[in-house]
């Protein structure tokens, strides 16, 4: 009995989104404007993205590698075992992202 009660509700649901919703259709000059909007700003974001952004992410990945660097130092004094995956990852990061301006554009196709 109760799950025939849900499926009423399911069936009422459906009907009434069926009936409710309506199908918008876009101007055919949409698409122009979306694309010239995008050819006006592209240049602004790239250089937003290349003086802020990789900055940004440049100088936090090199404070967590110094400060993982550190605690794998005094980790290393403690045990006498030295974990090198932490600092390796986040040098691989550094690395990357000091990079990745040089070769991001042209995989992106700006």
């Amino acid at each position: 009995m109760k799950i025939n009660k849900i499926f009423a509700m399911l069936g009422i649901i459906a009907i009434l989104t069926m009936l409710f919703t309506t199908a918008a259709f876009a101007a055919p000059d949409v698409s122009s404007a979306i694309q010239s909007t995008w050819d006006a700003t592209k240049s602004q974001i790239k250089s937003v993205v290349d003086n802020v952004v990789f900055p940004v992410l440049d100088v936090v990945l090199a404070i967590f590698f110094f400060i993982k660097l550190g605690t794998a130092y005094f980790d290393y004094r403690k045990h006498g075992q030295f974990e090198w995956t932490g600092p390796v990852v986040l040098f691989a990061c550094l690395v990357f992202t000091l990079t990745a301006p040089t070769y991001l554009w042209g995989i992106i196709g700006m």
